[in-house]
């Protein structure tokens, strides 16, 4: 089980890393590359940039705020 244990902690530090280092690039270093740049055509537009960083919080958001919810209300009909 350790061995399995270790294997999808080093998937999940990889995929975490990619996509760290793709947003970096992305937001940092792209804006300073000229834009007939052939590096370009393998990126969103700037827009997205931010709109997917706030809509998965918005959504992680509402996912937390329901189970929470749940929680209360299980706890609520234990007591009764």
């Amino acid at each position: 089980m350790e061995l399995a244990d270790r294997a999808v902690g080093f998937l999940l530090s990889f995929i975490s890393l990619s996509i760290f280092t793709y947003y970096t690039f992305w937001v940092i270093i792209l804006p300073f590359v000229d834009g007939d740049h052939f590096v370009h055509k393998y990126f969103l537009p700037q827009e997205y940039a931010i709109l997917i960083p706030v809509s998965a919080g918005v959504a992680l958001l509402c996912l937390l705020c329901i189970f929470i919810g749940f929680v209360m209300l299980k706890s609520k009909k234990k007591k009764a």
